[in-house]
């Protein structure tokens, strides 16, 4: 039997899981052996897995209850796999992919949900011959840093994630936009929050909020602008250079990522994903997002319910 060796990639995450087919079945030892790994280093790296999807689903399905994508546009699924999301550049039908651009901006995924994700698993299926990393920044280590009084000011705070907030949104088709708009209304979630397994607490911002609650949008803006500018800081982030056959899979409840649109476009640029359901966050549906604070959010949630 191969023996798993894990080898850090970066000082804030990344780690290379080597000596294993995940075409094949994980026995416990190696479940637990790669569970680990990724509570500690947060994104894990296989290089050369060529995975059918339902080998993907298998893998993935042994880290969590797969997500069937009820927030996406049914056309940015694997046909015959809800379980995987397609995230292709390439024009079918004449049409561009409803995701196509995804990713552009620093993200968690499925904040705008009431139920973020626990985390990703990615396939490289098809890549451009230059470009078209990704990365992804620790945000514990963003949190940790920050100085005492603004640690002070966000621990109670509150956010306000909006889906019209994907960079490129508008780009999309526009029954896709909809789709969108229709199945994630805007969601609050603590800008603190700790994560269920490791205890550890971690900063919960990305270029996916609209403001925060009790603030004006102009105080909102510059706080914000410079909560991301720190989480997303050099000394805190991993990128990855994809090669055919990857599979990346990450913590989403310690991160936050950005797909790099620095590739020639003309070239394919494909990659399935499967999604973990997180834990239920406290989102709360905003009615009223024109300046209103929770508490009346709240008040125009529960009249309408």
């Amino acid at each position: 039997m191969n023996t798993i060796t894990v080898t850090p990639l970066g000082f804030a995450a990344g780690a290379q899981i080597a000596g294993i087919d995940l075409r094949e079945p994980l026995s416990n030892a190696q479940h637990q052996q790669i569970y680990d790994a990724w509570l500690k280093h947060i994104v894990l790296v296989f290089p050369g897995q060529d995975l059918t999807p339902e080998q993907q689903i298998a893998f993935s399905r042994r880290f969590g209850v797969l997500d069937q994508h009820g927030s996406q546009a049914p056309s940015t699924l694997h046909p015959d796999h809800r379980e995987i999301l397609v995230l292709s550049n390439k024009v079918i039908g004449g049409k561009k992919s409803g995701t196509h651009n995804s990713g552009r901006n620093w993200h968690t995924d499925l904040s705008y949900t009431s139920r973020p994700a626990k985390g990703a698993i990615l396939h490289c299926k098809e890549k451009p011959p230059v470009g078209g990393d990704t990365m992804w920044a620790n945000l514990y280590l963003a949190l940790e840093t920050l100085s005492p009084g603004i640690r002070r000011l966000i621990d109670d705070l509150e956010a306000l994630h909006d889906v019209t907030l994907i960079r490129g949104i508008e780009q999309r088709d526009a029954t896709v936009i909809a789709e969108m708009k229709t199945r994630n209304p805007p969601v609050i979630h603590p800008v603190v929050r700790t994560h269920p397994e490791t205890g550890r607490k971690s900063l919960f911002v990305n270029e996916r909020i609209r403001r925060f609650i009790g603030m004006s949008d102009e105080e909102s803006q510059s706080l914000l602008a410079m909560l991301n500018t720190h989480a997303t800081s050099p000394e805190f982030v991993y990128r990855h250079r994809w090669s055919l056959g990857d599979v990346v899979m990450w913590d989403n409840r310690c991160s936050c990522h950005v797909a790099l649109g620095d590739f020639d476009q003309t070239r394919p640029r494909v990659m399935f994903r499967c999604s973990l359901e997180g834990e239920v966050e406290t989102g709360h549906l905003a009615v009223d997002t024109a300046g209103s604070d929770r508490q009346s959010m709240l008040q125009a949630v529960a009249a309408v319910s």
